[in-house]
C-alpha cells in the first residue's frame, strides 16, 4: 500500500509519539508499504516552527531530509494537476495543508495516514 503521512503522522512517528494510533504504527513499520511526506508538509512544519508553535531538535534544512532518510519515507513533489485537484474539492475543510494533501492523496491513489476524520469525506483512505 502507498501511504501519505498527514504532517502530524509525520511528527509523531519520528518523535515516537503515542498519540500515533496502534494501526497507524503498523502501516508505517509495515516494509511492504510505500511511505510518502508530502513537500506541503515541510511546509506547515516550517510555518510552525517560525511562529514558534513547533520546536523540532535540529534545522529544518537538516532534519527534513534526515528523516525521510533515517525512515525510509519518499518525498512527494506538489504537481500542477495536484493544485487544480484543489481547484474542484468541495470546502468540508477550509486548511489549506490538508486540502492539498487531500488532492495528492486523490491523483496519486495514496492512502492518508491521519487522525483527522475530515479525509474520509472526500473518498480518501484514510489508515488510523
Amino acid at each position: 500500500m502507498r501511504l501519505l503521512l498527514d504532517t502530524h503522522a509525520f511528527l509523531w512517528w519520528v518523535g515516537a509519539s503515542p498519540r500515533l494510533s496502534r494501526r497507524a504504527k503498523t502501516a508505517i513499520a509495515n516494509a511492504r508499504n510505500q511511505c510518502l511526506v508530502s513537500v506541503v508538509s515541510g511546509w506547515e512544519i516550517a510555518i510552525k516552527v517560525s511562529l514558534g508553535k513547533l520546536r523540532i531538535d535540529a534545522a529544518l534544512d537538516r532534519f527534513l531530509p534526515e528523516q525521510l532518510a533515517e525512515n525510509g519515507f519518499q518525498p512527494l513533489a506538489i504537481d500542477f494537476k495536484h493544485t487544480a485537484r484543489v481547484a474542484r474539492l468541495p470546502f468540508h475543510h477550509r486548511d489549506p495543508f490538508d486540502r492539498l494533501l487531500v488532492a495528492q492523496a486523490i491523483e496519486e491513489e495514496l492512502a492518508v495516514v491521519s487522525a483527522d476524520p475530515v479525509f474520509a469525506r472526500y473518498g480518501v483512505k484514510r489508515v488510523w
